[in-house]
């Protein structure tokens, strides 16, 4: 039943594209709306929405064109023929353009068979009721509204509910399932318990979408202010296993004569919300989502000991590898930014947990390069225990590593540095051809320095390499 609560909307169409489009749908004689996004950031009291779209009962790229034609600067009208759909910039604007349709799906494939339709067709369409509402763009009926769905009853509700019988809709879209996730993570949202048992249903026709398009949706998820309600709604409605297993084989506690182990999966989401609190660098976020996949692999149990999972870094990070090649996600220095950070992520807190010597916080900032920092921040937040001891004593011998660092960094300057003396300098110096001597003449003084035998100083280098140079049997040229 239409809501009836709200007859109008004008203040939602303040900005003067939303006339413009309106009087020249008039002039073209097309009924024309905002749809979708913007009408619920608006009712919801978010920020501006620049990414518009614009639903019309006839030709969406003739009315595309007509409005590039009126604004200045003519801008360009992308056109996509088979959807009969076009898409414009204008200033900070990107307005997309489609004609009401009807849609019918095939079983094996998300690409609908489309037919043009009424204004309650397109909104029949919509993946969500909040998501389906409507503000008429038309002189005579400016800022008219139409919620067909109780769409903004939801909004109120905080709750995601599908316009038509949910298990039809995710199964014509399966796409559909995990937007129905990501809303909720985003808005705070419950999903509508009908709702999430037609997800629960339909899950394994997500085989069907792109792993691109999975991906993008993963990300929206992991941008949240709290992931973990996304990552937990993704593995309770079983799409998880699905999608990354590597995450969901973390989940369970097995006991062995009395001896337990944490759940490493929801362990895992404390650790990516503690990390979304202090930094929106996505891959960061992958690198504690990902933390520790090696762990279910690497899981071994003794009666002694009980449970461990030594070099789960390791394996773990040799994992992401093949994780981000499966979905198809970019194998370029942001993978290998989070396979170093898996690598790496219990080297701070091996350190801290330890007398800091020296040495071993030079090699940390060495290895870490650049990344110190976030490898501290990612550490920082795997500090998940509940026990209020443990946990101050826990950050206090972080800020004792991190004070080290600090130390270490401007007595030493260790972060990317290259041993003072180079390979072309030990070459000439020893009359030398390319060859394995300088190789291990260099490691040598990079040892030297990380140990702290000699400070990082070239006139201390070069007598390093003179000495060790002669323990090798090499003479200077003016000796020989």
């Amino acid at each position: 039943m239409p809501s009836n609560r709200i007859e109008k909307l004008p203040e939602a169409l303040e900005h003067p594209i939303f006339a413009k489009i309106g009087q020249i749908a008039d002039a073209l004689h097309l009924e024309c709306f905002v749809i979708g996004g913007y009408v619920r950031d608006h009712l919801l009291g978010r920020p501006f929405k620049f990414d518009i779209d614009i639903v019309t009962l006839g030709n969406a790229i003739e009315l595309a064109q007509a409005l590039s034609e009126s604004l200045e600067g003519h801008p360009k009208v992308s056109i996509f023929k088979n959807f009969g759909t076009a898409m414009l910039k204008y200033k900070d604007l990107e307005l997309e353009f489609v004609g009401a349709r009807k849609e019918s799906y095939q079983s094996d494939s998300r690409k609908p068979i489309v037919t043009d339709g009424t204004l309650e067709d397109d909104q029949n369409r919509r993946d969500f009721t909040i998501n389906a509402m409507a503000i008429c763009l038309n002189a005579d009926r400016f800022g008219e509204f139409l919620d067909p769905f109780n769409g903004i009853e939801h909004l109120e509700e905080k709750r995601i509910v599908t316009p038509l019988e949910p298990e039809i809709t995710f199964s014509d879209d399966p796409l559909r399932m995990l937007r129905a996730i990501r809303f909720a993570s985003q808005l705070n949202f419950e999903i509508d318990p009908v709702t999430l048992k037609a997800i629960a249903a339909q899950k394994e026709r997500i085989a069907i979408i792109s792993k691109e398009r999975i991906v993008t949706e993963l990300n929206k998820i992991l941008a949240t202010e709290k992931p973990s309600v996304g990552f937990g709604l993704l593995e309770n409605s079983g799409l998880l296993p699905l999608i990354l297993p590597e995450l969901s084989a973390l989940k369970g506690i097995d006991e062995i004569e009395g001896m337990t182990h944490k759940d490493n999966f929801w362990h895992t989401l404390e650790v990516v919300d503690n990390l979304a609190s202090v930094s929106d660098n996505l891959w960061l976020r992958w690198a504690a989502l990902l933390h520790d996949i090696g762990k279910a692999p690497t899981k071994r149990f003794d009666a002694k000991n009980g449970f461990s999972f030594h070099g789960h870094e390791f394996v773990g990070s040799k994992m992401v590898y093949k994780l981000f090649k499966r979905l198809k996600m970019p194998l370029n220095d942001s993978m290998k930014f989070v396979q170093k950070m898996v690598l790496m992520s219990s080297r701070p807190i091996i350190i801290s947990e330890q007398f800091v010597t020296d040495s071993a916080v030079r090699r940390l900032v060495f290895d870490a390069g650049d990344h110190i920092e976030n490898l501290m921040m990612l550490c920082e937040a795997d500090i998940t225990t509940k026990n209020p001891r443990k946990q101050r004593r826990y950050k206090d011998n972080f800020q004792r590593v991190r004070a080290k660092i600090q130390e270490v960094e401007e007595r030493d300057r260790i972060r990317n540095f290259q041993p003072p003396v180079d390979g072309s300098e030990i070459m000439e110096v020893f009359n030398l051809q390319p060859g394995k001597e300088i190789g291990i003449l260099k490691e040598a003084i990079k040892e030297a320095i990380l140990e702290g035998e000699i400070p990082n100083d070239y006139e201390e280098a070069k007598a390093f390499m003179f000495k060790k140079a002669k323990s090798m049997g090499l003479k200077p040229k003016q000796d020989v």
